[in-house]
């Protein structure tokens, strides 16, 4: 992506390298860029424009909204073999509530008039597009933590970072002012025309790009459940030596769907029944689902805010409220809040100021990657994610109308290139700092490197 002539780019020696390095990274990236593109725009639609469960359906307000235990019990006599695990408060008073139902068969998700119990939408929680499209998006539908598909997907986002810098190398402007080089010259004709626009877009989305792919590989199996999450998890032995089961946040999650706060996903859960805590319910209220949410209210929750039921016997009642679920277009006001199901004593109390740094980085990141800080974010990442396919797609109209029929079409190294001691140290850094496209480049420098001069070298 480079604005000098034509000329000027075959007497560059480094310039050929790079361009190569920038083909190969290109060669394996551009179908995942267009995949996670594509469901990117999908995934947008269904969280931020038209929620599948039912969360922005209208409802007519009727004075004092059912009893929250009234309200549970009409979503329960829509599936009385099942159990209501989850309670999702409406946005405001013109919407319904959310009810999660656990059955054998799989959960269900209801929205529910607060005034009169009517069932206005009853969904699958797992078979929704937004589930199925952010299978896609990050496992490829063949295993994500850890499996075939989250290595997949980790290697080309590794790549693509290592594609983007090379970019932006072939793009600084040579012979011109920087300014200059982000306006695409639109006089230009054929392969010129292509190269100029491609250039110029990939120039303005880089650093957004890179931004999505660090936002995105925080979550993957090598990179981000390895080497980042690992460091930056909540830590447990905050909250006053409560006792602590094996279990983790990630636990919570459903599915594909992450709606646990990145930093506390390896964080492990409190156990119920010790005694342990500060003061919570007021002591012989009985805890239940009724006296959970007036709590919430009471210690600050607003608006829209999630409650989990305990899993089990040493399970404890969860109060959430986070833009990673939606909840809210300010990360800062993300907030957990786990109670014991015996005493209704809070356990844990942990706000975005208690997140480590990277941690609240990864909280606010997040919620623009997904598009959940409003109108304007969502605007923006549609955009963006237009951009992307476009750099994509012509990309790839360049690379058809250079090359030579029948043949790949590589760049070619100039003749006995020797690669700047530079250029390799810079190359092992990020080799280091993303294991997996550190892997691909060894194959791609090794399967380099046995080609026949013929193949890759010009004359210069």
């Amino acid at each position: 992506m480079s604005n000098i002539s034509e000329g000027a780019q075959a007497s560059s020696r480094l310039y050929r390298a790079v361009w190569r390095w920038h083909f190969y990274a290109g060669l394996f990236v551009v179908p995942f860029l267009l995949m996670l593109a594509v469901t990117g725009l999908i995934i947008l639609y269904v969280t931020g424009v038209s929620p599948e469960y039912g969360d922005w359906r209208h409802v007519t307000a009727q004075g004092e909204a059912m009893h929250v235990i009234d309200q549970a019990n009409a979503a329960l006599a829509a599936h009385p073999e099942g159990k209501v695990t989850q309670y999702i408060a409406p946005w405001g008073p013109e919407h319904p509530a959310l009810f999660r139902i656990a059955l054998q068969e799989g959960d269900r998700m209801l929205a529910v008039n607060p005034y009169t119990g009517d069932i206005i939408q009853d969904v699958s929680q797992a078979n929704t597009w937004n589930d199925f499209i952010t299978n896609i998006h990050g496992e490829l539908l063949i295993g994500g933590n850890g499996g075939p598909g989250d290595f997949v997907v980790e290697i080309a986002a590794s790549l693509a970072v290592i594609m983007v810098i090379t970019g932006l190398y072939l793009w600084w402007p040579r012979g011109r002012s920087l300014a200059s080089a982000l306006v695409p010259q639109l006089s230009l004709r054929g392969r010129a025309w292509w190269k100029s626009l491609h250039e110029t877009v990939g120039a303005w989305i880089s650093l957004l790009l890179l931004f999505f792919l660090l936002s995105g590989l925080a979550w993957a199996g090598v990179w981000g459940t390895k080497m980042t999450q690992a460091w930056n998890t909540f830590p447990a032995a905050k909250w006053n030596n409560v006792p602590l089961s094996d279990t983790t946040h990630a636990s919570m999650n459903h599915g594909a769907l992450a709606e646990v706060p990145w930093t506390l996903e390896q964080t492990l859960m409190p156990v119920s029944g010790s005694g342990a805590g500060l003061a919570g319910l007021p002591e012989g209220t009985p805890v239940s689902l009724e006296s959970i949410v007036m709590l919430g209210r009471a210690i600050g929750f607003d608006g829209r805010f999630q409650v989990a039921f305990p899993a089990d016997e040493k399970g404890v009642w969860t109060l959430s409220r986070d833009s990673m679920s939606y909840d809210s277009v300010n990360p800062t006001s993300d907030r957990t809040v786990h109670v014991d199901q015996y005493t209704g004593r809070i356990l844990a109390d942990v706000k975005f100021e208690d997140y480590p740094f990277f941690g609240k980085v990864m909280a606010v990141g997040i919620a623009l990657h997904e598009g959940q800080m409003g109108w304007w974010n969502v605007v923006l990442n549609a955009l963006y994610c237009l951009c992307v396919i476009f750099a994509c797609v012509s990309g790839v109209v360049m690379w058809w109308k250079r090359r030579p029929a029948g043949q790949l079409g590589s760049p070619l190294y100039p003749r006995n290139y020797r690669i700047p001691a530079g250029v390799l140290g810079l190359g092992a850094l990020l080799a280091l700092a993303f294991p997996l496209g550190g892997l691909a480049i060894l194959v791609f420098a090794i399967i380099d490197f046995f080609l026949p001069a013929r193949l890759k070298q010009v004359g210069v």
